[in-house]
């Protein structure tokens, strides 16, 4: 069975980005960048929300189109091109590049995408992770601690009621950059 995995960049203080919306303090050079194309080449699909689906379908369709984004970057474009798609959205009406519009997070159908054929799941977004969270529907996590404090903004993980999740270590990864991942899975 595919599982769901939470993958995020925070700062060190836990925000994914500022009160503006701000990501520009993300480090992401060629390493980190090569690390993930490793890792989501193999997935088998994105679940996002409809804010970051409209981020990163504002850049990457054509992204390698452009002579200035070289290497990982260019790679991650065709990756993202041909990665099935998932987009939690009320209000969008249509979405291309191999995206299936999905409305609301109702477990019995994210339990039957997780037992279809194929990879793994990258979840992203709070709003959107804070749904399945709420369900308990994570079962990974990949978070990638980035070495600055925005001291505010938007959280990666709100507030929720409920006791302490207890998780187990699976990994970590210092990059050169500063920026350090933390694999969590369930016990």
């Amino acid at each position: 069975m595919r599982k769901i995995i939470l993958m995020s960049g925070v700062s060190l203080d836990g925000y994914i980005e500022g009160p503006e919306r701000q990501i520009d303090w993300h480090v992401v050079d060629d390493e980190l960048h090569q690390h993930f194309n490793d890792e989501l080449r193999s997935m088998g699909g994105f679940l996002s929300g409809r804010v970051t689906h409209g981020l990163m379908a504002d850049f990457w369709p054509t992204a390698d189109a452009d002579p200035a984004n070289a290497g990982p970057v260019a790679e991650f474009a065709g990756i993202w091109r041909d990665m099935p798609k998932y987009v939690y959205s009320r209000t969008l009406q249509q979405a291309g590049w191999n995206t299936t519009i999905v409305r609301d997070v109702v477990p019995d159908e994210v339990a039957a995408l997780k037992a279809a054929p194929g990879g793994d799941l990258i979840l992203s977004g709070a709003d959107l992770a804070a749904a399945f969270l709420r369900h308990d529907l994570v079962d990974a996590y990949r978070i990638y601690v980035h070495p600055v404090r925005i001291g505010r903004g938007k959280p990666l993980f709100p507030p929720v009621d409920g006791g302490p999740v207890p998780l187990r270590l699976e990994d970590t990864r210092r990059f050169g950059n500063g920026v350090v991942l933390l694999s969590y899975g369930r016990p």
